[in-house]
């Protein structure tokens, strides 16, 4: 089972029709990263002062069907590959009212040092740690 983590829709996540904006559900997945980070023991804060920083290099968002004002979401977050500078997860999100999956995306994510943002390995503690709470990623399928 992927990492996964709740949150209800606000007002301020919806359009005038009352439907999540579509720009928002990458600041879900965003979110739902960050709490990985913190359920693995580690904040943006601390690795910022240890001059690390992940950029997201690129995205591949999917709309399926739109989550509305008061839904109950459930993100979800698993690693699909991975390199010592790079690692690509898939993300999830899903009503939890009915299951449906509302939008999925892939989404490569960079770690670079804050102070000239040159590209460096992720920590490898963090990473392992990302891999045992998400459970995806066997060691074979790393590169």
């Amino acid at each position: 089972m992927p990492f996964q983590w709740p949150l209800r829709v606000y007002i301020e996540d919806t359009d005038l029709g009352g439907i999540v904006y579509y720009v928002n559900y990458l600041k879900f997945m965003e979110r739902a990263r960050t709490e990985l980070l913190r359920q693995c023991g580690r904040s943006q804060q601390e690795l910022m002062a240890d001059d690390i920083i992940f950029v997201v290099t690129r995205t591949d968002c999917r709309y399926l069907s739109p989550a509305r004002l008061d839904d109950e979401l459930l993100v979800e977050v698993s690693i699909e590959q991975a390199s010592g500078v790079r690692v690509s997860f898939q993300q999830r999100i899903i009503r939890q009212s009915d299951e449906r999956l509302l939008c999925e995306a892939d989404v490569d994510v960079a770690c670079v040092r804050a102070s000239d943002m040159r590209p460096v390995r992720w920590p490898y503690n963090l990473f392992e740690s990302m891999k045992t709470v998400t459970k995806s990623l066997p060691a074979a399928e790393e590169k």
